[in-house]
């Protein structure tokens, strides 16, 4: 991870929107995302814009065709046994038509991004579809 940090970068207001937006969703009732995408010249990870989206389809419709994104994600679901759990995850967002060079830039983040984020699992996708099956992926109930 060392020449990761050194690549790329969080500015102290990203890394304490974080740590605020892990902090806060622990105990929510209902899905919450945001998006994180890096700065293709200042190598910056910061976040899209200042939306938090509630609706999994609403996220999907607002992801780029050909351009990969971290989306960090709180997910509330009960799990099989019954137990309510929220999950938090960072979902590695990779079109199949984005470029070789931003794939690169971003598969090279990853493993900083997680470990900043401090999430507990990483999901890559690699269409906006693929959030239709994300409660199956994270272990819920059907």
């Amino acid at each position: 991870m060392a020449s990761e940090s050194r690549l790329y970068t969080f500015s102290a207001e990203t890394e304490e929107k974080l740590r605020k937006f892990r902090l806060g969703t622990s105990r929510a009732n209902s899905p919450q995302a945001v998006v994180y995408q890096i700065d293709k010249h200042t190598l910056e990870i910061a976040q899209a814009d200042d939306t938090i989206y509630s609706n999994v389809q609403e996220l999907g419709d607002e992801l780029p065709d050909h351009s990969p994104r971290f989306i960090l994600l709180s997910y509330p679901l009960t799990l099989p046994s019954g137990r309510l759990s929220v999950p938090y995850v960072l979902l590695y967002y990779l079109p199949v038509t984005c470029n070789a060079e931003v794939r690169m830039l971003y598969a090279g983040a990853k493993e900083l991004m997680r470990n900043t984020a401090e999430v507990g699992k990483v999901i890559e996708i690699a269409e906006a579809e693929d959030l239709e099956t994300i409660e199956e992926k994270l272990g819920g109930a059907a």
